[in-house]
C-alpha cells in the first residue's frame, strides 16, 4: 500500500479549523468539502485517461479524456457523505456508489449495513471516501468489498489517519493483488483507549451532521 500525505499550507490551514472544537457544523461541512477537493487533486494524479481528438479554433489537436469505464466514487456512510461534494467537484463525470459501514464501539470491528454499488466492478478504478482512518477496520473491509466485486485499482481518501490505522490497513490488505493508495491530509499521533485519533477532530459524522 502506498501512503501519500498531501503536505500543503492550505490543507494544514483548513485542518486546523476542522480540529477546532469551536467550529460549528455548517462551517465544518464547508471546510470538509474544500479540503477534499484539495486532496482529490492529489488522489487523481493516476486517474485513467485516453487520447481524445478535438478541433480548436485554430487547428486539430489531441487531448485526453477520462477512460471508460469512468471512475467510481464510494463514500462510506454516513460521514463519507460530507466528502462527496468536494470529490465530485473535481470528478463531475464519475459515477457514485454508496457503502454503509458501522464500527462496533465495543469490539471496534466494522459491519456492513448498506450497499448501493454496481454488482460488477471489473476494471473499475475506485475512490473510497472516509474522513478518519482510526483502527483501519472499516476502510479495510470497504476496500476488500470493492475488490471482491472486481475493482482493480483503489485510492482511499481520508482527512486524518492514525499510525495504528495505517499499520492495520497495510497488514489486512497485504495479500491483495490490487494496487491500493492512501491519500490523507495528516498522520496524527496515536489512538486513545476508545479508538479515537489524537489529537484528531472528534467524531467526524457528529461534527458534520450533529449527534444522532
Amino acid at each position: 500500500m502506498r501512503v501519500q500525505v498531501a503536505n500543503h499550507p492550505l490543507i494544514a490551514h483548513k485542518l486546523t479549523y476542522l480540529r477546532d472544537e469551536r467550529t460549528d457544523s455548517p462551517t465544518f461541512r464547508r471546510l470538509t468539502e474544500e479540503l477534499v477537493t484539495l486532496l482529490a487533486y492529489e488522489a487523481t494524479r493516476s486517474v485513467r485517461v485516453e487520447p481524445f481528438e478535438i478541433n480548436t479554433p485554430v487547428s486539430p489537436a489531441t487531448g485526453i479524456k477520462l477512460s471508460t469505464p469512468k471512475p467510481l466514487v464510494v463514500p462510506i456512510l454516513r460521514a463519507g457523505l460530507g466528502m462527496l461534494e468536494g470529490m465530485v467537484r473535481l470528478l463531475p463525470s464519475a459515477e457514485v456508489g454508496f457503502l454503509g459501514m458501522q464500527r462496533n464501539e465495543e469490539t471496534l470491528e466494522a459491519i456492513t449495513y448498506a450497499n448501493r454499488l454496481p454488482d460488477d466492478l471489473s476494471g473499475r478504478q475506485c475512490y473510497v471516501l472516509d474522513p478518519m482512518l482510526a483502527t483501519g477496520g472499516t476502510l479495510a473491509m470497504s476496500i476488500q468489498y470493492l475488490v471482491d466485486r472486481g475493482a482493480d485499482d483503489i485510492t482511499a481518501v481520508t482527512l486524518l489517519c492514525a499510525p495504528e490505522g495505517i499499520e492495520a490497513l497495510d497488514d489486512q490488505l497485504r495479500e491483495l493483488d490490487v494496487p491500493v493508495t492512501l491519500v490523507t491530509g495528516a498522520i496524527d499521533e496515536r489512538l486513545n483507549e476508545k479508538g479515537y485519533i489524537v489529537p484528531g477532530l472528534g467524531d467526524a459524522g457528529d461534527r458534520l451532521y450533529g449527534v444522532v
